[in-house]
């Protein structure tokens, strides 16, 4: 990846990232689609990230539909996916990792121990490696957008994080690969701010 990386900046293309875990929705695709309007050579990545996950977290049951996924980054514009094991983005004896003090272990920080860390430490080397001009991201993970711009501006990383905005599902939830976790019930509360929001609007 980073030789195919080295050869687009060589020929002067503009390089976008759209990293991922996987389990593609219409949010995913609307990052590439805004991509593909400020890049010549989209490249996105999955890889479920098992630094990110805590003890008794669902990284072993989380979806993975490669398949379908390799499908929609096809029909979205993708020119390349990068698909790194786990082995290549940790090695053995790995022990370097990315910490954004003061705003990792707050909010959602403070129930998950260690995740943020895991993120901020994934996607700088997901950065290193492809070393793109943009990243996109969306705004549904608004703690982790903040990490991470924070991190590329306190690194002095050459990539711009772009924030994209959330993508919705016709009930008001924002999409997410877990979705297919939540009942009609839990479905419905998970709702409730975007529908209180939204009547106070109207």
């Amino acid at each position: 990846m980073k030789e195919a990386a080295r050869q687009a900046r060589a020929e002067s293309r503009i390089i976008g990232l759209v990293p991922t875990m996987g389990a593609l929705h219409a949010g995913h695709t609307a990052l590439v689609h805004r991509a593909k309007q400020q890049c010549t050579s989209v490249i996105a990545s999955i890889f479920v990230n098992p630094k990110q996950f805590g003890p008794n977290e669902d990284f072993a049951k989380y979806p993975r539909t490669l398949d379908a996924d390799s499908e929609k980054f096809s029909g979205a514009g993708v020119d390349a996916l990068f698909l790194p094991e786990a082995a290549e983005i940790y090695p053995t004896g790995f022990r370097t990792y990315v910490s954004v003090e003061g705003l990792s272990d707050r909010l959602e920080g403070r129930s998950r121990p260690g995740h943020f860390r895991g993120v901020a430490t994934v996607v700088m080397k997901l950065l290193e490696i492809v070393q793109p001009h943009f990243a996109y991201f969306g705004r549904k993970d608004a703690q982790q957008v903040r990490i991470i711009s924070q991190m590329a501006r306190d690194l002095n990383l050459d990539t711009e994080i772009i924030v994209c905005p959330i993508i919705r599902e016709p009930d008001g939830l924002a999409l997410s690969s877990r979705n297919a976790y939540l009942a009609a019930d839990e479905r419905r509360a998970a709702t409730v701010l975007h529908r209180a929001l939204e009547a106070a609007r109207a």
